[in-house]
């Protein structure tokens, strides 16, 4: 049996509807990063009018503040691009899931004991490929798929409650080599 696994995942109804949720909440984001990125902007032209009144104290105080606003929102927009591709990742599981689970029957019910998935075969005879059935069998018992977005994590500034929960240093700011330990680059001798 043959299953064309990422045609099922572009073309069934659940794939599609997430798609459409995906892009709206997208949307939404980006409609509010640029809103906040405006202010931002307008803050930072009034500064720079400021500079030559201001001491250089306050001139610095200023900027150290402007630069935590800055700072934060980019904390904002990696969180929220974090919650779309873990609200993605669920929602694709659902669909991963059911699928699996049609096609185990489709195999049982024609007595295959292999299924293939058809990128990873260059030729085949079309009769073993299942994908429409799949697909007609994917959108019956699961014609909808509601996303559950999953909540950004809000911007806090150091020793705020999203820092504090990271003991004092944003995660998504941690690189991934800080957290997880070096890959081998050569494979250990044989004695």
């Amino acid at each position: 049996m043959v299953v064309d696994v990422q045609s099922l995942l572009q073309n069934s109804k659940a794939a599609k509807m997430v798609r459409t949720q995906l892009e709206q909440k997208r949307a939404e984001y980006a409609k509010e990063i640029s809103h906040q990125e405006e202010i931002l902007r307008q803050e930072r032209d009034t500064l720079q009018r400021q500079q030559a009144s201001l001491s250089p104290e306050s001139l610095n105080q200023k900027g150290r503040e402007f630069q935590q606003k800055v700072n934060d929102l980019d904390r904002n927009v990696q969180g929220k691009r974090q919650a779309l591709e873990k609200s993605n990742g669920e929602a694709l599981e659902k669909i991963q899931d059911a699928m699996l689970k049609i096609i185990a029957d489709i195999a049982k019910e024609r007595k295959a004991n292999l299924v293939f998935q058809r990128a990873e075969l260059v030729l085949f005879d079309q009769a073993f490929d299942v994908t429409d059935d799949v697909l007609q069998k994917l959108d019956e018992q699961l014609p909808t798929l509601t996303v559950n977005f999953a909540t950004p994590v809000a911007a806090a500034g150091p020793g705020g409650p999203a820092t504090a929960a990271a003991g004092g240093a944003s995660a998504a700011a941690t690189p991934a080599a800080a957290t997880a330990p070096a890959a081998p680059t050569t494979k250990p001798k044989k004695k």
